[in-house]
């Protein structure tokens, strides 16, 4: 099984790594993105596995700059799944000028070590640049959103009801800063305010290796305000990966 998943993850990875390029810029190029992965695979007296896997792309149809992204996480222990989280997401962006835009996005995530069989998250709104230079950019957006979860069927019998729905007011905080030529730090975060808080911080830090190969290093950390019995507010997850740009 291990060594499927390793086989399987590399293969389609290698893809990316063959038409690799350059980082997207604006008004330029019309797609480009990022392929990450990371693995760790033990055996002997401790049997262990664990795989990351990210792809981002950035789109620009005119006025519009679409994003796209798809995160994929998996941990397994002495043959023990201790972690399977994915994440499809996607968001439009119309530019009403140089340094504002209007969005819509949504999100589907699946996380069966929260109690919920998948989140559903949609959100409009404002965004407004900050700053936007060669160097560093800042961004935030703001709107309504809405979140529908569907509990697994262990939850709903706990709790009473099979599903959760909520209004929320969406923000998101995007910086980046080019360190160097070679490296660059990103910190986001997101957040919903609702009945209750959902949140998600992440925080990188890009080194380029060489050509359009990377090392990024990443923490990764979830918040939820009231989480279901048994269950934590507060996941962390920390990875180091090879990205390629293209």
């Amino acid at each position: 099984m291990k060594k499927l998943l390793l086989t399987a993850a590399i293969t389609i990875t290698i893809p990316f790594a063959a038409q690799a390029r350059s980082e997207f810029v604006k008004g330029d190029a019309t797609l480009a993105g990022e392929a990450e992965l990371g693995a760790t695979l033990t055996t002997g007296n401790t049997d262990t596995a664990s795989f990351k896997g990210r792809l981002a792309l950035k789109q620009e149809l005119g006025n519009w700059e679409n994003d796209y992204l798809f995160e994929g996480l998996y941990k397994e222990d002495e043959d023990e799944v201790t972690a399977k989280r994915y994440l499809l997401g996607a968001q439009g962006g119309y530019q009403l000028d140089e340094v504002s835009y209007l969005f819509a996005s949504s999100n589907y995530e699946v996380d069966p070590f929260t109690g919920y069989d998948f989140t559903s998250t949609t959100a409009v709104g404002y965004g407004y640049r900050f700053i936007d230079n060669n160097t560093m950019t800042l961004k935030a957006e703001l709107g309504p959103g809405y979140i529908y979860q569907k509990l697994d069927r262990e939850s709903a019998l706990e709790e009473g009801h099979d599903s959760e729905a909520n209004a929320v007011a969406h923000g998101v905080v995007d910086f980046q800063m080019k360190i160097s030529n070679s490296s660059k730090f990103q910190q986001k975060f997101v957040a919903d305010w609702g009945s209750k808080i959902k949140g998600r911080s992440d925080t990188s830090l890009t080194a380029n290796i060489i050509g359009a190969l990377a090392m990024k290093f990443a923490i990764i950390v979830r918040y939820n305000s009231k989480p279901l019995d048994d269950k934590k507010s507060t996941d962390t997850e920390t990875n180091m990966t090879l990205l390629y740009a293209f």
